[in-house]
């Protein structure tokens, strides 16, 4: 069985990050390919499976808002493909614009609630005090975009024209509903929540759809931490805190 794994990278990255910890190292050095190896091989009901493809799609971070990323990032990008860790990288466009949007304030469950006027700051017009007044704010909005439009092509294409005969996608982005879905009626389809959030509703689904012999997976602390490539990848060594 010819398994192609596909990877939406910023959402295992943020999955990681959420995880592990913002500030804790150990986990951002991930060998991709021993990863996705343990969780194919682990499967019973993928007997005699086998890694044939690994697609990662990314896209790179902007060197003038945030140089230290974009140098960090080149070097994990360089070594993925050194160590063979990933067969193929897609590259989607990070996008760096000002935005401009209402105050808010989160409530306790992490919605937004827009921020009205209060003393002792008030919105006045003509002396009389308009507390009904919206702040809005400008601020430097930086995102990836391609990457789920980037897996979703890739896993089509590959299931399609018959390249692999299951797959697995590491993302949990509610935005690959349909291409997992049209997959799902024709290989088996392993799906790997990376993030420490519920899977997305869209993404659920039942092990006897279509073909079957479907799974879903959630990452753990562990899956990320001891699955690292070496300290030293030819010409590239593991940024500092990674």
């Amino acid at each position: 069985m010819r398994v192609g794994i596909y990877v939406d990278a910023y959402n295992l990255y943020y999955g990681g990050r959420g995880l592990c910890g913002r500030g804790v190292a150990g986990w951002r050095w991930l060998d991709i390919r021993s990863l996705v190896e343990r969780l194919v091989v682990t499967r019973a009901e993928w007997g005699g499976a086998a890694v044939a493809r690994i697609v990662y799609c990314t896209a790179r971070i902007g060197a003038r808002g945030n140089p230290s990323g974009h140098r960090d990032q080149d070097i994990y990008l360089k070594a993925l493909l050194a160590a063979k860790s990933v067969d193929h990288i897609e590259y989607g466009q990070y996008v760096e614009r000002v935005k401009r949007a209402p105050l808010a304030v989160a409530d306790k469950k992490g919605r937004p609630q827009t921020a009205r006027p209060t003393w002792p700051v008030m919105v006045q017009e003509g002396g009389i005090p308009r507390p009904d007044s919206v702040f809005l704010v400008s601020f430097a909005h930086r995102e990836e975009k391609g990457s789920d439009v980037n897996v979703a092509s890739h896993l089509l294409l590959d299931v399609l024209e018959r390249e692999v005969d299951a797959a697995v996608v590491l993302s949990n982005d509610s935005d690959l509903k349909l291409p997992l879905s049209i997959a799902r009626q024709r290989v088996p389809v392993g799906l790997v929540n990376p993030t420490r959030a519920v899977l997305a509703g869209a993404l659920r689904g039942a092990a006897g759809e279509g073909v079957g012999r479907h799974w879903w997976r959630q990452l753990t602390v562990e899956d990320f931490v001891n699955h690292q490539l070496p300290e030293t990848v030819g010409r590239y060594v593991r940024p500092q805190g990674w």
